[in-house]
């Protein structure tokens, strides 16, 4: 996961409204290099991150070196499967697409092209998110307890959301758990 501090820069957003402990928040665009895992929510961090990694560190044509930017977001990806009977298509769990955010300033023109084919690049369009803050370990009870929350407080604000969550990590693996930023983003419709 990242190696970065409290310092680090982060995508640019605003925040439209406030209710308790989550927030409304108005994105900007940005861009990301990601790669798609066929992987589980505990493993795509640690597997996707050397890959990611490679990439900002100056595994691209061009050999530029980005800095380390924050958030590392994770979501799943659902496939599309042909089925062969009368019924069209149904979507089913097709792996983990983790994002390394890069520095503002860097476009989908001006970033080097990667190395790695599993290296993707991606603008980001500007977006509403509603969001939860949280400390504490990366285990999926803490996960899923805040995501629980998290669509509590929209339900009763009456605030609809569409898609997939997306995890959201701050900090480093080694920085105490007590001390970590995780967030968790759902989309607003």
């Amino acid at each position: 996961m990242p190696l970065f501090s409290h310092a680090i820069e982060e995508p640019d957003y605003e925040v439209t409204r406030k209710l308790d402990t989550v927030e409304l928040r108005r994105y900007m665009p940005y861009v990301v290099a990601e790669v798609v895992l066929d992987s589980s929510p505990e493993d795509a961090g640690s597997k996707a991150f050397p890959i990611l990694a490679g990439y900002i560190f100056g595994k691209n044509k061009g050999e530029k070196k980005f800095a380390m930017t924050a958030p590392v977001t994770q979501t799943a990806v659902p496939v599309k499967m042909e089925m062969t009977a009368p019924v069209t298509q149904a979507a089913v769990p097709g792996g983990m697409r983790v994002q390394f955010v890069l520095p503002k300033g860097v476009t989908l023109a001006t970033a080097p092209e990667p190395i790695d084919p599993r290296v993707q690049l991606r603008e980001v369009p500007a977006g509403n998110w509603a969001v939860i803050r949280y400390s504490g370990t990366w285990s999926q009870a803490n996960y899923l307890e805040h995501l629980g929350e998290l669509k509590a407080a929209l339900e009763e604000a009456g605030v609809a959301t569409q898609g997939e969550p997306v995890l959201a990590r701050y900090n480093a693996p080694f920085t105490p758990w007590f001390m970590r930023r995780n967030e968790i983003w759902l989309a607003l419709h």
